[in-house]
C-alpha cells in the first residue's frame, strides 16, 4: 500500500493498516531509539510506546514535512522521556562561557557500526547530546528546552561526548577496515 493511503487506514483505526505501518518502520525506529536506550527491552518498550503515539497522533500527521522524519522525532522524545522518567539521565558538568571548536575530529574514516560501537560506550548524557546534535540535527537550544538544562550544558556535553569518543576510538584501535 502506497504510504498516503496506509496514513488514511491508521487514522481511520484500520488494524491491516497499523501492522503494515508497524512492519514498515519499526526497524529504522528500533534503531533511533536504540542509540539513546542500549537494554533492548526497555527499547522495545519505547518503541510501542512510540507506535502507540504514533497511532493516536497520524491524524495530526501534516503531509507538508516527511512523515519518516515526523515518526521520527516521536520516537526520540518518547526516548528521551523513558530517560528521564527512569531516572537514568545524567549530564557531568555545567560550563558556564564555554567556547567549543566548530570541528572536533572524531575520525572520518569510521564507518556506521564503528560509529555506533562508540557511541554505545558514552555514558548516557553524552550519548544523547551527541545523538541529538549530529545526528538529529537538533539545535542547542532544542536540546537544552527537551533536557531542561542549559544550553551551556547541552555544549559541554556535545564536547565532552567528541573528546571521549576519539580517546575510545585510539583505545578501542577502531578504524574503518571496509
Amino acid at each position: 500500500m502506497e504510504l498516503k493511503g496506509l496514513i488514511k487506514a491508521c487514522v481511520k483505526r484500520d488494524r491491516k493498516a497499523q501492522k503494515e505501518l508497524y512492519q514498515r518502520y519499526s526497524p529504522m525506529l528500533f534503531a533511533v531509539i536504540k542509540r539513546y536506550i542500549k537494554n533492548d527491552y526497555d527499547a522495545e518498550d519505547v518503541l510501542i510506546d512510540t507506535f502507540m503515539k504514533i497511532y493516536e497522533n497520524i491524524n495530526k500527521f501534516k503531509k507538508e514535512g516527511s512523515f519518516e522524519a515526523w515518526i521520527r522525532k516521536i520516537a526520540v522524545r518518547e526516548s528521551l522521556m523513558f530517560l528521564r522518567r527512569n531516572k537514568v539521565f545524567k549530564l557531568f558538568i555545567e560550563a558556564d562561557n564555554l567556547i567549543i571548536p566548530d570541528k572536533i575530529n572524531i575520525g572520518d574514516e569510521l564507518n556506521l557500526q564503528d560509529l555506533l560501537k562508540v557511541l554505545d560506550m558514552l555514558p548516557i548524557g553524552y550519548r544523547t547530546v551527541f545523538n541529538l546534535y549530529v545526528i538529529e540535527g537538533y539545535k542547542h537550544k532544542e536540546i537544552a528546552e527537551q533536557l531542561n538544562i542549559s544550553i551551556n550544558t547541552s555544549k559541554s556535553q556535545l564536547r565532552l561526548a567528541k573528546e571521549r569518543m576519539q580517546k575510545l576510538i585510539k583505545e578501542q584501535n577502531i578504524v574503518n577496515t571496509g
